[in-house]
């Protein structure tokens, strides 16, 4: 019984020695305009590229254009979803500065991936920041929940504490 439970914990400990972390959440490989790239004109669009195709759905995926006092310039509406590409329409821009760029979408295997960008405009714009509903701002903290090491470490204390007390609580032998 002792070698049957030695054998288990090492068992155990090589799983968690050799699991590789999840990757399956989209990554953001480019963007137009680039992060922390100078621009003389603002954007008319935004486009985020993934990785992996995004999921769409009417309010689930967002872009944001705020300027460095929070005044918002992207367009009301959903962003257009073509495959791994997210584009979203982008109001004139005001006065010169760093403008971010915040998204969250839905990444291919449903959990929200959300980050950000900037840019700096280096000429005044000609447009002036839309009133936008607080409740309608956007989260840009990451939420990927926890890494899948975290949960196979949790099954593995868990069995191997139920396979040590199967084996003790056996009793004594008459």
């Amino acid at each position: 019984m002792k070698r049957a439970l030695i054998a288990f914990l090492f068992a155990g400990a090589a799983v968690l020695v050799t699991a590789a972390p999840a990757a399956a959440h989209n990554a953001l490989i480019g963007s137009d305009p680039k992060d922390k790239s100078s621009l003389e004109v603002g954007p008319s669009t935004v486009t985020l590229t993934f990785d992996q195709d995004v999921q769409g759905g009417q309010g689930i995926n967002t872009i944001s254009v705020v300027d460095s006092n929070g005044g918002h310039y992207e367009a009301a509406g959903d962003p257009t979803i073509k495959d791994t590409t997210v584009s979203a329409k982008v109001d004139a821009l005001g006065k010169a500065g760093e403008y971010k760029i915040g998204y969250r979408i839905l990444s291919a295997d449903g959990h929200p991936v959300s980050g950000e960008l900037t840019f700096t405009l280096t000429k005044d714009g000609t447009g002036t920041p839309r009133a936008i509903d607080a409740n309608n701002l956007m989260d840009t903290q990451p939420s990927d929940g926890l890494p899948i090491w975290v949960w196979i470490a949790g099954a593995v204390v868990l069995l191997g504490g139920g396979v040590f007390f199967a084996l003790r609580g056996g009793g004594t032998k008459a």
